[in-house]
């Protein structure tokens, strides 16, 4: 790998090699080392500095996308998926812990990873799927955005989606700023989005006994196994996989290996509270669509679904639906800007003006929505795109985290690794189902 990277966050390696062997000593505008992360902290207050990367990542499994599968799986069948959702929280943990310690123990992402340790032809390929991921995820998220302004102000599509595109640009000025104001604005997003479910449960008033036992394992019929697949499948996003590692990789450098272990004990702190957060919002999401609508009606649109909350409890509730879709696409959206620009520098050492990144992928969903199509049909069909790069994402993951070259100390335990094929085996598998499905089903 070349001595000097002239990447955006400015990176430079001063000496050793890139991987845990030996240790990189890294100098970055936006990096710190452990020693003057904590300083004189004492308690909780040393976790403060790797609070915020997580939070970026859990906005994956938020986006507009889960809005539709939760509202329908509760529309169709009640609380009795609410496992389901409790399952892919879990496996979302465990992947997104995986990539957080790959940055951690290497000082540097995935995509770098790839183009290090696979011949130029593999990191260009996943370079270009990498794209195509991102323009996918960005059509879910600015479609979802727009149709929030649509819901929310009454707004035709095409204004609503300029608004859209001038709030990405605003939230990707802080994201030019660095580490810390970015992930305030994400973190906001995220609490508007708790907010907002939490007071739709009060409204709603789930009745208790019938959601306990949504925790209960079951089906009923094909369709609630295919729904099943459908929010299992959606479960880990390829871009999160990949920014994790991009967001922890040089936040705050460990020069020891115990360093590093201490670092990565910190952000499982951060993974846990944020994904937790995210679990927390989809099992509310599908337990309101369940008190709402099951029974009454099946929802697979989320314009029905805004207009139902209005009509089955009150405006209000309407309003707050459309407010968290509304923070979750501006949130997501802003955070697939970052992921792609994480991946073009990491599989192909190149870089362009993330304003012009944000410009491109932009493009498709805007002509999307121009033309006319169907925004929740959109929505679905992004969520089949992504499914292709689900196991380009996992497998180079599980692989290089198994590594004690790579890894040093924080190599994954055998049971660790074990678990980790256990849940791409799962995931690649049900996206493959869905897949057949969607278009031979």
């Amino acid at each position: 790998m070349p001595g000097r990277q002239e990447e955006r966050i400015q990176v430079q390696l001063i000496e050793g090699d890139t991987l845990a062997g030996s240790v990189p000593k890294i100098k970055s505008e936006h990096s710190q080392s452990f020693q003057s992360a904590v300083g004189e902290a004492r308690g909780w207050r040393q976790l403060l500095p790797f609070i915020g990367p997580a939070f970026i990542a859990a906005v994956a499994y938020i986006d507009p996308g889960n809005y539709a599968t939760n509202i329908q799986a509760g529309s169709q069948f009640g609380y009795m998926l609410l496992w389901v959702v409790i399952i892919s929280n879990l496996m979302a943990i465990l992947i997104q812990m995986l990539s957080a310690k790959l940055g951690i123990a290497t000082s540097h992402n995935l995509p770098e990873i790839v183009r290090q340790e696979w011949p130029k032809s593999v990191s260009i390929f996943y370079w270009l799927q990498g794209e195509i991921m991102v323009m996918a995820t960005d059509l879910a998220e600015f479609i979802g955005a727009a149709l929030g302004f649509h819901l929310v102000f009454g707004l035709p599509m095409i204004p609503a989606a300029i608004l859209t595109a001038i709030c990405a640009m605003v939230i990707l000025a802080f994201q030019v700023r660095g580490f810390r104001p970015l992930e305030m604005v994400i973190a906001s997003m995220v609490f508007v989005i708790v907010i907002s479910f939490s007071f739709e449960t009060l409204f709603a008033l789930p009745a208790f006994k019938p959601l306990m036992n949504g925790f209960v394992p079951r089906f009923q019929g094909t369709d609630s196994i295919l729904l099943a697949a459908g929010i299992l499948g959606a479960t880990v996003m390829p871009h999160a996989i990949y920014m994790h590692s991009g967001l922890t990789c040089r936040r705050v450098i460990g020069q020891t290996p115990e360093e590093r272990k201490k670092i990565f004990r910190f952000e499982q702190v951060d993974i846990l509270i944020a994904m937790i957060i995210a679990g927390f919002i989809n099992a509310i999401m599908l337990a309101v669509a369940g008190s709402t609508f099951f029974g009454k009606e099946v929802i697979s649109d989320l314009t029905v679904a805004f207009h139902g909350f209005g009509s089955y409890i009150m405006p209000s509730a309407a309003l707050l639906f459309g407010i968290g879709l509304l923070s979750a696409g501006l949130s997501s959206s802003s955070v697939g800007t970052l992921a792609g620009d994480i991946m073009m520098q990491g599989f192909i050492h190149k870089s362009i003006p993330v304003f012009l990144r944000r410009v491109c992928t932009m493009l498709p969903p805007l002509i999307v929505i121009i033309s006319g199509v169907n925004a929740t049909k959109a929505l679905v069909m992004s969520q089949v795109i992504l499914s292709f790069g689900i196991a380009l994402a996992i497998i180079p993951l599980v692989v290089f985290t198994s590594k004690r070259r790579i890894m040093g100390l924080l190599v994954n335990h055998r049971l660790t690794t074990a678990a980790a094929w256990g849940v791409a085996t799962i995931v690649i598998c049900l996206n493959m189902f869905l897949l057949y499905q969607t278009f031979a089903g």
